[in-house]
């Protein structure tokens, strides 16, 4: 099973999704700020991909967190000691500080859009 995690509204999400369609693959869209997230779908995803590809540094909702929230995870990227605990307390927290699209494909996790990668990964 193919899943589309993003928002609505947010373009680079858009364009993954009628990339999608356009190429007739089927596929599941979750909102994670509707439809929400869950602890095992971070850490499924961080068991492919690393936090410093999952979280979005430069999002509003990034700069808007508290300067000590933001020191603690940017410390813990940078040593490569992430707690998944803390990491994944925020990003339930605030869904939108996850860089989008996330695609889910086969036990694959891709983050972000690109038409090539997306070819490959369907072909693949």
């Amino acid at each position: 099973m193919t899943t589309l995690y993003g928002i609505k509204n947010c373009d680079t999400v858009k364009k993954a999704h009628k990339w999608l369609e356009s190429h007739e693959v089927d596929f599941a869209f979750h909102d994670v700020r509707e439809d929400g997230l869950s602890a095992a779908d971070i850490k499924r995803w961080l068991k492919v991909v690393t936090a410093e590809q999952l979280v979005n540094k430069r999002s509003t909702t990034w700069k808007q967190l508290p300067d000590s929230v933001k020191a603690e995870l940017i410390s813990e990227m940078d040593s490569d000691s992430i707690k998944p605990a803390t990491l994944t307390k925020t990003l339930l927290a605030h869904p939108t500080l996850i860089k989008r699209p996330v695609l889910e494909n086969n036990g694959g996790v891709t983050v972000g859009f690109k038409a090539e990668i997306y070819q490959n990964i369907i072909a693949g």
